[in-house]
């Protein structure tokens, strides 16, 4: 999800909420307590040099149990975060502490923002010996998918 996608979603909305990759619900009375601009200069295990932009967004539930973050607000500090730290239209990472600080996409259902879980993942599978994974296929699947059968004078 964009910035774009964030924004067009938030003025169709009355309440905020976030949702888990394991179904729960950030509390209710959470903060957004960043919302920054995070580059990534560096270079793959291939020894390609890149560069990488996300807009991130820091997700905070304090004891605070009667605050809650109505859209608009949510609309005004991503807006005036756009102004001030000159932020483009990239792809948004939300950070949320449970147990450790995690780092998530996010999504959106029509109700809920919902955090995605992020992988790891080789971006020079060509250059450093990873061997690609060949699709495990039944012997039987093989025969059944083949038209040529004997007589038939494919074979």
């Amino acid at each position: 999800m964009t910035l774009s996608d964030i924004k067009k979603a938030l003025n169709k909305l009355d309440t905020i909420s976030f949702k888990l990759p394991n179904g729960e619900l950030v509390p209710s009375h959470f903060h957004v307590t960043e919302v920054g601009k995070v580059s990534k200069h560096f270079i793959d295990c291939g020894g390609t040099v890149r560069r990488e932009e996300v807009v991130n967004f820091q997700l905070w539930s304090a004891n605070d149990y009667n605050h809650r973050l109505h859209p608009e607000k949510l609309l005004h500090i991503i807006e005036l975060s756009q102004q001030k730290l000159e932020i483009g239209d990239h792809e948004i990472e939300v950070e949320y502490q449970s147990d450790t600080i995690g780092k998530y996409g996010l999504n959106f259902d029509g109700t809920h923002f919902l955090l995605t879980i992020k992988e790891t993942d080789c971006l020079a599978p060509d250059k450093c010996g990873v061997p690609i994974a060949k699709p495990k296929v039944s012997l039987s699947e093989l025969q059944s998918k083949n038209a040529c059968q004997p007589g038939t004078g494919c074979c």
